[in-house]
């Protein structure tokens, strides 16, 4: 199931209106009104937009009095995060081992042979 999840909210996040959404959603909470301001385009494309969000549960809405604003849902990034934090130490570990490998390697050794080398020398 983490990974279906993962799965939606990187699609959420593909689109950028959604991602500078979120960017404006983590500054404060917005009505879809709001949120449509910056945008050419159409309060139903808005939340349409929002809605991908929501599924993805980046997003959630609730009711004050006669507002409906938009909140952002942090934890979800935490999922994000330590998906991100688990591929990016096997990948430092991977740098780590080749630094140990040329580290290892001896100065002064001589580098391959060119093809041109190996036909003149013979």
């Amino acid at each position: 199931m983490v990974a279906d999840r993962l799965s939606q909210v990187f699609s959420a996040l593909a689109d950028p209106t959604r991602r500078d959404m979120v960017v404006r959603l983590a500054t404060a909470d917005a009505t879809v009104t709001e949120l449509a301001e910056p945008y050419d385009v159409s309060i139903q494309a808005v939340s349409k937009h929002l809605k991908v969000l929501e599924d993805a549960g980046l997003v959630s809405r609730s009711r004050e009095a006669q507002r409906r604003p938009v909140h952002l849902e942090a934890e979800v990034f935490d999922l994000m995060t330590k998906w991100i934090e688990r591929y990016r130490r096997e990948a430092e570990q991977r740098y780590r081992r080749l630094d140990d490998v040329l580290t290892s390697m001896p100065d002064d050794a001589d580098p391959t042979p060119s093809p041109q080398q190996s036909s003149q020398e013979r």
